[in-house]
């Protein structure tokens, strides 16, 4: 299996870090230290390497730090199928476009890119955070993010589509608003809207059935039930109206429905009918209980359990599995638990990034992990008794 993990990360004016330098191997990556330190920080760096907002969804001149000029950056060594490449992305405080917005800058092997699109395929990353364990008790649009983000690690085009979608439907949107029902240019808006919003909806179901079939693979077989499988859906009235037809002739039935809706949606204000309100279901299988009514304790395992049937699913599909970003990761794990995941990580070659503040919660990894100590602005190799 070819190895896909970071090798060095470089911090300027980010968060709490002023400056840090980091070597890694492609081992997990554990970093523990007090509440505070900045160990979530490190993992929303990472995340930066990827077009998007990060795990914290943060505006671009969030992550600078307080004493610094407003710009930040992030940089990293990457091994990919044996060779290293270079990336960096930041905010620099004079890059703005024409109309005076933020712009994040993007170098690749030391090559000004025109955006963030050039990350696109680099470096495929999932992540869980501790916001994520109420997951499934809130909205359908956190839900879909998570969804999305899993897609976009098997179609990087995906990415693309979705930001597409977006902007055209709130063009859309935005003549409704105004009461000009140009006929002619909301059916041409309503034609491009449909051909994303079927292309989008036909990914996330693929996606979907392919996570199921990732969830019978073989798992560690030290510990075969650990984590429980889920059945995952894709819901909505969307994915119902397109059960039977063809693609053509869903795109055919969207346009119709967007162009029978236009006083419905200018009178809501919004869109009312699309792959921007999907959501995703999750059924523990073995309970037949829906994700939302289980036990903390069963949600953080399920999604723990999807995210690793994504990561044997990318293995698989490129041969390579994704970098794992998993902030206090150990919250709601018992024991049996924790060492299935680190035996699955270890037997999927994964460089998962992990942090908690208590390293005793990872002391079962062993020499298959390297360790840091987190203190506010600094990272140091942790000493190992």
């Amino acid at each position: 299996m070819n190895s896909h993990a970071l090798t060095r990360l470089v911090l300027t004016d980010f968060r709490n870090y002023t400056s840090l330098k980091v070597e890694i191997d492609t081992r997990p990556v554990v970093l523990t230290g007090p509440n505070g330190s900045g160990k979530t920080n490190l993992l929303e760096a990472i995340s930066f390497l990827t077009p998007g907002r990060g795990l914290r969804r943060a505006t671009l001149t969030d992550p600078a730090h307080i004493n610094g000029k407003g710009g930040w950056a992030v940089s990293a060594h990457i091994l990919d199928d044996g060779l290293e490449r270079t990336v960096g992305t930041g905010l620099l405080a004079v890059n703005q476009t024409s109309d005076g917005r933020e712009k994040r800058t993007v170098r690749l092997d030391g090559e000004t890119q025109s955006g963030t699109a050039a990350l696109t395929g680099l470096l495929s990353i999932s992540w869980l955070t501790p916001q994520m364990d109420r997951l499934f008790q809130e909205g359908a649009s956190g839900r879909r993010r998570f969804l999305d983000r899993m897609v976009f690690g098997q179609d990087p085009s995906h990415a693309k589509r979705t930001t597409t979608f977006e902007k055209i439907m709130r063009e859309r949107n935005r003549l409704l608003k105004s009461g000009r029902l140009d006929p002619h240019w909301l059916s041409s808006l309503e034609q491009q809207m449909a051909e994303q919003a079927i292309a989008i909806t036909a990914a996330r179901l693929e996606t979907v059935a392919r996570l199921n079939g990732a969830m019978d693979l073989s798992e560690p077989t030290a510990t075969p039930s650990a984590f429980p499988k889920a059945d995952i859906a894709l819901v909505g009235e969307l994915e119902k109206q397109m059960v039977g037809l063809t693609a053509l002739a869903t795109e055919d039935m969207y346009r119709e429905r967007l162009a029978k809706n236009r006083k419905i949606d200018a009178a809501a204000g919004s869109t009312t009918f699309g792959p921007h309100r999907s959501d995703l279901e999750v059924i523990h299988r073995e309970k037949g209980q829906k994700a939302r009514l289980c036990s903390t304790g069963e949600q953080k395992a399920l999604l723990i359990s999807i995210i690793l049937s994504n990561a044997r699913l990318q293995t698989g599909l490129h041969g390579k599995a994704p970098v794992l970003l998993l902030d206090e990761i150990t919250a709601h794990l018992d024991q049996k638990r924790r060492l299935a995941l680190f035996d699955e990580l270890t037997d999927m070659n994964v460089q998962a990034w992990m942090t908690g503040t208590d390293y005793l919660l990872f002391s079962e990894l062993g020499s298959r992990a390297q360790f840091f100590t987190v203190q506010p602005g600094t990272v140091t190799p942790a000493q190992m008794n």
